[in-house]
């Protein structure tokens, strides 16, 4: 089942990159009492996600942040990778979230097999306004090379 518009995300582990390494944190922690916007990449450091997606969010964070509390890029790699890009895309404003075993993105529905390129379980490329754990904007782009629901642009217009 995919999650739509009106439903509460569920409670699940993900992984940040601590000052000591990978430390979990829930979705409850992320989410709860909060109002934050979450975007979805299908890989750190691929093209379309470095060139594109990432820089929106980015370039934009500051009027995010003056709308919500939170502005977190998610992806199925692990803490380290996405502390990595994170000082790549020079994006410390933005809360970084691995979902290495892909149980968030499998949980959700936003999952797709990326076998045939030697990539295994990736994420659809989304985004998503989320107010108190319930999901208020879900914007996915399932074409290659375009991010038009899921970009910064378009979160921000929709906040």
């Amino acid at each position: 089942m995919t999650i739509a518009i009106g439903d509460r995300l569920p409670d699940v582990t993900l992984y940040t990159n601590g000052a000591k390494g990978p430390e979990a944190i829930s979705t409850r922690d992320v989410f709860d009492g909060r109002k934050v916007v979450l975007f979805a990449v299908p890989g750190a450091f691929t093209p379309g996600c470095s060139n594109t997606h990432m820089p929106g969010f980015v370039v934009n964070a500051d009027k995010l942040l003056e709308k919500v509390d939170a502005v977190a890029c998610l992806s199925v790699n692990d803490a380290f990778v996405m502390g990595a890009w994170q000082q790549d895309q020079n994006a410390q404003a933005l809360t970084m979230l691995a979902d290495g075993n892909a149980d968030f993105t499998r949980a959700i529905g936003m999952d797709k097999d990326a076998s045939g390129a030697g990539m295994g379980v990736r994420s659809l490329r989304y985004a998503m306004i989320v107010d108190d754990g319930v999901v208020q904007y879900l914007g996915v782009d399932t074409e290659r090379g375009v991010i038009e629901a899921s970009s910064a642009e378009t979160v921000l217009a929709s906040l």
